[in-house]
């Protein structure tokens, strides 16, 4: 009996002293001739591939080793979290319904249900902004995985890191209450915020009926976004119609001048709405750790920066690290203003800047 390759990804991690949040395991099985008077036998043995630079852990290796037992009886191989037994911490374990999944690289075949998906797939807002010669290549980035009524896809507070597609099926956007803020079904999108600005998940998805989902960890992400720039416009007309719903009361107080705080509304969200709302004026933010910034927005686009000694780009990300401080937004820029060019494409800018902020965390941790 043959056995498939199955990828397990870490779901959920308690304290685990060798894994992180997402790292994934590729479990193969293989098959050992033994002697026999009468015919070929064969055993079937465990290989499992664990993650780039981390140890081998006897515990999860023998329990990942009791799929090939369960699937030489003639078992299916469960699709449900699988727990390590555990040591000092505990981590879970799940893997896509249909064994034949898994995830792929620009170099690897598509798996025959994702392939099979391809016409229907390329009616999908996200994938109209790939050409088709490239098509292919960047299906081959994404796994598929099939959730049942009642399944919680990601958690509010969850650390971020993926990027969802919704293939067939509806799930539900939850609040901190448990009610529903909204349903999203085939073809939406969700995730991008907590992936984007590296932060934890700000809502819970919960899958309504059967359900199949499209996923990419942020690893993956990256690598679509540096090779295929046009993916940058697809979110940055998501971000503008997500911001636009959710913060319209926001967007009026700030189309009239507003005044705020940044530990009400940190830099990024700040900078978001003004460019989702295609806003024309001035940014100014006081009582900074290095004095006053000033930001020039036109139609939503940023023109002019300056912070202490930064300008541009530089005085955008180190205004993206601050935490507290007052700002205000006034209507409006000189008639000379129009003409200057843009600093850069602004999802470019927030991504750049949320990477040396994330960065800048880590080198404080240390």
């Amino acid at each position: 009996m043959g056995f498939p390759k199955v990828v397990f990804r870490i779901v959920e991690n308690r304290s685990c002293p060798l894994y992180l949040y997402g790292d994934s395991f590729n479990l193969t099985g293989i098959a050992i001739p033994i002697s026999s008077n009468k015919e070929n036998t064969f055993i079937t043995t465990a290989i499992v591939n664990y993650p780039d630079d981390k140890k081998v852990c006897k515990i999860l290796n023998g329990d990942l080793a009791k799929i090939i037992i369960q699937y030489e009886r003639g078992d299916q191989i469960p699709v449900c979290m699988i727990s390590c037994s555990g040591c000092t911490g505990s981590i879970k374990l799940e893997h896509s319904r249909d064994d034949r999944l898994q995830f792929t690289g620009s170099d690897q075949q598509l798996s025959n249900e994702i392939g099979s998906m391809v016409h229907m797939l390329s009616d999908f807002a996200f994938f109209k902004y790939i050409d088709e010669k490239n098509f292919d290549t960047v299906i081959s980035f994404f796994q598929l995985v099939k959730y049942q009524k009642g399944d919680i896809v990601i958690r509010k507070g969850d650390p971020g890191g993926h990027f969802y597609i919704v293939v067939s099926g509806m799930v539900n956007v939850l609040n901190d209450a448990g009610l529903i803020i909204s349903s999203l079904g085939k073809g939406d999108v969700f995730g991008e915020m907590s992936l984007i600005c590296n932060d934890s998940v700000n809502a819970t998805i919960q899958v309504v009926e059967p359900t199949s989902i499209l996923f990419i960890d942020q690893r993956n992400f990256k690598k679509i976004l540096d090779r295929f720039p046009a993916i940058q416009l697809f979110f940055s007309r998501l971000m503008a119609e997500r911001l636009k719903i959710s913060n319209q009361i926001r967007a009026e107080d700030l189309s009239s001048g507003m005044i705020g705080n940044l530990a009400e509304i940190p830099p990024e969200a700040l900078f978001q709405t003004l460019n989702a709302n295609t806003k024309t004026g001035i940014l100014t933010i006081t009582e900074l750790s290095k004095g006053t910034a000033r930001f020039s927005f036109r139609q939503g686009s940023l023109i002019k920066a300056k912070y202490n000694d930064y300008v541009g780009d530089s005085a955008f990300y180190q205004v993206l690290k601050e935490s507290t401080g007052r700002f205000r937004f006034t209507p409006g820029i000189p008639p000379e203003d129009f003409e200057i060019p843009e600093i850069g494409f602004f999802m470019k800018l927030l991504m750049e800047g949320m990477r040396q902020v994330d960065e800048g965390r880590g080198k404080k941790t240390n």
